[in-house]
């Protein structure tokens, strides 16, 4: 017989007379409850190799203990060990508190063991119950990860990481990646691009950005920094924050580029792949001038844009095409609109993306 639903009431009721009989019976099935000031509380993870296996640091950032909320220092832990797992496990014998990994936001990666595969951290995170991957992923260029950990003293670098994330259109990198959208790509398209870090920041800052860390099935085959990173934002449409100061007429002027969006195709003959298409699309606006433009003159400027913007663009994908690796998804995109011949080029496509001819054109449109 098909009971009805239970009210709000009876189960609230039904819970606590659960709840009450498993504390009077001694049964263990509840977890132990732990006091927030019992517990050091992971941000930042970095993970290198190391000549036991594997190198792990972590860093709580600064803390807060008493009644008043008194500031101590950040809790750096290292441990080398065999597995990732195992290092883990060596870091709680290293504080007075209960080390808790499932407030890691932040995952660093060393060079290193970038060149020699990623694909085992990735692994490991995804199996885990308490990292998961919504971590937001880095690439540490030229030093270690635990390096880049340390760099931070006392304050940790879980601060300095979130300046530099594009949580608004004053970040500094354009484009962040969790650790899930990295392996999703690995997966789907066989690479992905990875922001990239160096501890040797300028001022009082303890890392700076350093462009994109390329990976092509699980390593690191090279980097994108300058005018190539920009035109790989470009490619991915995430140049929202980016400022061109252009010159027209023998006068300055800057150029918020406020959205730019690149849509691919591909081109058959019967059903041989004859070329691929790119269309760029940018919106931006006069952020700073001395006196408005005329017509002709805002003509002119857009055209230097597209110029720019172009170069940028073919400047990044002769890098890509270089390495094989189509890390922004141009192919799938495109395939959508030839989804039947795209299943006979899929398997093959950065074979295809490497040689086949490219066309690029880019539109700018300025308030």
């Amino acid at each position: 017989m098909r009971r009805g639903p239970i009210g709000r009431g009876r189960l609230a009721s039904a819970l606590l007379s659960a709840v009450t009989a498993l504390i009077l019976t001694g049964c263990s099935g509840l977890p132990t409850a732990r006091e927030m000031g019992d517990m050091a509380l992971l941000r930042t993870l970095g993970v290198d190799n190391s000549p036991a296996g594997v190198a792990v640091t972590g860093s709580t950032g600064p803390r807060a203990r008493g009644l008043q909320g008194e500031g101590e220092a950040a809790l750096t832990l290292e441990a080398d060990r065999t597995s990732l797992g195992s290092a883990c496990l060596a870091m709680q014998g290293q504080s007075d508190s209960y080390v808790f990994f499932g407030y890691v936001d932040q995952l660093l990666i060393g060079q290193t063991l970038a060149e020699e595969g990623i694909r085992p951290v990735l692994d490991y995170f995804a199996r885990d119950s308490e990292l998961g991957l919504g971590a937001q992923l880095w690439l540490v260029r030229g030093a270690t990860a635990r390096e880049a950990v340390a760099a931070g003293g006392d304050q940790g670098v879980d601060s300095r990481l979130e300046t530099i994330r594009k949580d608004s259109e004053m970040g500094i990198a354009n484009l962040t990646r969790t650790a899930g959208e990295v392996y999703t790509d690995l997966l789907e398209m066989g690479s992905a691009y990875v922001p990239a870090l160096s501890p040797a920041g300028e001022g009082e800052a303890v890392l700076a950005e350093k462009g994109y860390a390329i990976l092509k099935d699980e390593t690191l085959v090279g980097f994108l920094e300058g005018e190539e990173a920009k035109g790989l934002e470009l490619l991915a449409g995430g140049a929202e924050a980016d400022i061109l100061d252009m010159e027209t007429d023998g006068e300055w002027v800057s150029v918020k580029i406020t959205s730019a969006r690149t849509g691919s195709d591909l081109s058959f003959q019967g059903d041989s792949l004859t070329g691929l298409k790119l269309r760029c699309r940018i919106e931006g606006r006069l952020s700073e001038y001395r006196q408005p433009l005329s017509v002709e003159e805002l003509k002119k400027l857009q055209t230097a844009v597209e110029k720019r913007e172009k170069t940028r663009l073919e400047g990044a994908l002769e890098q890509l095409r270089a390495w094989g690796t189509d890390c922004t998804g141009l192919g799938a995109r495109a395939a959508m609109t030839h989804p039947a011949r795209w299943q006979g080029i899929q398997e093959d496509w950065p074979e295809w993306f490497s040689q086949v001819p490219v066309e690029v054109q880019v539109e700018v449109k300025i308030l």
